[in-house]
């Protein structure tokens, strides 16, 4: 496919998409490879479209979702973990759906593991396992947050001698003419700073 790619014109690689969506689950790799070179070699300009998101669901009815989650999966699979068309053609589209987004931020060996449970592991079975742990996650998240909160309550209620709800009368007066764009940009930079610390204190 590469040498093939490289070698199509505007034009063939416009009529390979509408070719390959007819069967996605079939084409997904071959689909995604091309996806991706449109996508950043800005190509969608050629057929007069500002947008790639516009081009294709112009062009093809495929969602502009659809469409980078394709070409993600390629870059992701086949160009950074660099496996074999056939073994992600085997893997299915779907449950390289499912792991894509714990592969992107383990390691090396998770990752090796990760595609080996999806290699090995039914869809239905697969989807079940990352919901329980999703809702693990997400109960650990919670639980970092609480002591988070509960620590923040006791100093401020501390610090102003008052009650939780006069808190928060303090707190609404305190924001009621502060520039609420900055403050979402210093409380966007601080929720990661804290997601990062308490990712780095999880890992053995």
């Amino acid at each position: 496919m590469k040498e093939r790619k490289e070698n199509m014109s505007p034009d063939e690689k416009f009529n390979a998409i509408a070719n390959l969506k007819e069967q996605l689950e079939e084409n997904f790799v071959a689909l995604g490879e091309l996806l991706s070179e449109i996508k950043r070699s800005k190509l969608f300009r050629f057929k007069g479209y500002e947008s790639f998101k516009d081009f294709v669901e112009a062009e093809y009815q495929l969602s502009g979702t659809l469409a980078g989650k394709l070409a993600q999966t390629f870059e992701l699979f086949v160009e950074e973990l660099d496996i074999d068309d056939v073994s992600v053609k085997e893997i299915g589209f779907e449950r390289l759906q499912l792991i894509k987004p714990y592969v992107q931020k383990a390691n090396w060996n998770e990752r090796e593991a990760w595609i080996q449970k999806a290699s090995e592991t039914p869809t239905n079975e697969l989807r079940s396992e990352i919901k329980e742990l999703k809702k693990q996650e997400k109960a650990e998240d919670t639980d970092l947050k609480k002591v988070f909160i509960d620590q923040y309550l006791e100093k401020m209620t501390t610090y102003f001698n008052c009650a939780k709800a006069e808190l928060n009368f303090k707190l609404a007066l305190y924001f009621q003419d502060a520039d609420l764009d900055q403050a979402k940009k210093i409380i966007k930079e601080r929720q990661r700073a804290f997601e990062l610390a308490t990712q780095k204190e999880e890992t053995p």
